[in-house]
């Protein structure tokens, strides 16, 4: 059943807690563009809702707090809950009044799984970029893209071997062992009087493991706490970990990240997800843009596809064996936009030290996308109040 969103509380109680929040404050510039883009979102959020069943918590409410979670590094939800109960700026940027009651958190979980999908995290990062004062701010024509490696919320410990089929029996399924039947020239061997004592089998969850000398690869071991882990090394010489490999797309502007997803981590997976991203935000554009890269997307493939698609590829060049040539080094927008793709390093950065995307707390694919790009939209709101200016 549709829940409320400001209302719910007194109009006195909500009247006070605006009355408390500096004028200046800069969350009063990221609350109102939160709620600009929520409200051109309401036809969605009024179709997750039926009519009968218990009230459960707003979206728009849920969305709010989830931001706060990422803006104010709240390591997890019941801290959340808990802060929400005597912080007044958390109730009042989510739109409590001072006597409301704050959910469970166990509740806020499940309607957060429900609600709070992959596509629904991309529409508020939409809207928040299609903001009137916001979108003036973006370019049309200049992107970079990278990745970056996030830690899976899995030990390396549960990197087991995958478990092989069970070879078929060869007796049906009510038919008798042939040891099972005692043959009738022999005496039946009487069983013990007591059974021996079974011996303990189970071992500590936090045992000591050698790895040493052992071969472990994606192909024959996963991850049994979180299957959709990948094991994956940033570079050589580095240690292997079990992580997915967030991506995103930055307009060179004003830095502002435009698109975000989450893969399995492989060798392949920042250039697939570089070539849906830049489909996804300029879909069969005929206008020329460019695409800046670091090195690892200097591929033949890779800059083919972009050439087809209208983009031309700025990207890093290789030592040897590059696909870049003269006909886009000549140019002086390719210096500038290796310069400029370097500023997408500071919205990981923020992401992992602030939005706590260094390691996830979700397990399966899809919850950790969902959360990426959430974080990826709370970054472009903590750049906001600096960039218009309030």
């Amino acid at each position: 059943m549709r829940g409320t969103d400001e209302t719910s509380g007194s109009l006195f109680s909500y009247v006070d807690l605006e009355a408390r929040i500096p004028a200046r404050h800069p969350l009063r510039k990221i609350r109102q563009v939160v709620n600009d883009a929520l409200a051109s979102l309401d036809a969605e959020f009024e179709a997750l809702y039926i009519d009968f069943g218990r009230p459960s918590i707003a979206p728009e409410r849920l969305i709010r707090a989830s931001l706060l979670q990422i803006l104010f590094s709240v390591r997890s939800e019941r801290q959340l809950m808990e802060q929400m109960q005597y912080n007044l700026l958390f109730r009042w940027f989510v739109g409590l009044g001072i006597d409301d009651q704050v959910w469970v958190p166990t509740v806020f979980t499940k309607n957060r799984d429900r609600l709070l999908t992959t596509e629904m995290s991309r529409k508020v990062m939409a809207a928040i970029l299609s903001h009137r004062e916001v979108a003036p701010l973006l370019s049309d024509e200049h992107f970079s893209v990278d990745g970056t490696l996030v830690k899976a919320w899995a030990s390396m410990k549960s990197f087991q071997p995958k478990a092989e089929g069970a070879p078929p029996e060869e007796d049906g399924p009510g038919d008798p062992h042939e040891h099972d039947t005692p043959a009738k020239d022999q005496p039946a061997q009487s069983e013990p009087e007591t059974e021996p004592m079974p011996r303990a089998t189970h071992q500590h969850r936090n045992a000591e493991v050698d790895f040493r000398g052992e071969k472990r690869s994606n192909a024959t071991h996963v991850s049994t706490t979180d299957p959709e882990a990948r094991l994956y090394k940033k570079s050589p010489g580095t240690g292997a970990t079990l992580c997915f490999m967030g991506h995103a797309l930055m307009e060179n502007r004003c830095g502002l990240i435009v698109q975000g997803d989450l893969t399995q981590a492989d060798g392949h997976a920042e250039r697939r997800a570089a070539l849906d991203m830049i489909h996804r935000h300029s879909p069969g554009s005929t206008r020329r843009l460019t695409l800046g890269a670091d090195k690892g997307y200097d591929a033949a493939g890779f800059v083919a596809d972009l050439r087809k698609a209208c983009v031309t590829p700025h990207v890093a060049q290789k030592s040897r064996y590059s696909a870049i040539d003269g006909r886009t080094t000549r140019h002086k927008g390719y210096s500038q936009s290796i310069k400029h793709r370097k500023r997408i390093e500071e919205a990981f950065g923020w992401a992992k030290t602030v939005g706590g995307a260094a390691q996830t707390m979700y397990r399966g694919l899809e919850r950790v996308r969902s959360r990426f790009i959430l974080t990826m939209a709370a970054n472009n709101l903590a750049r906001l109040p600096k960039l218009l200016g309030a």
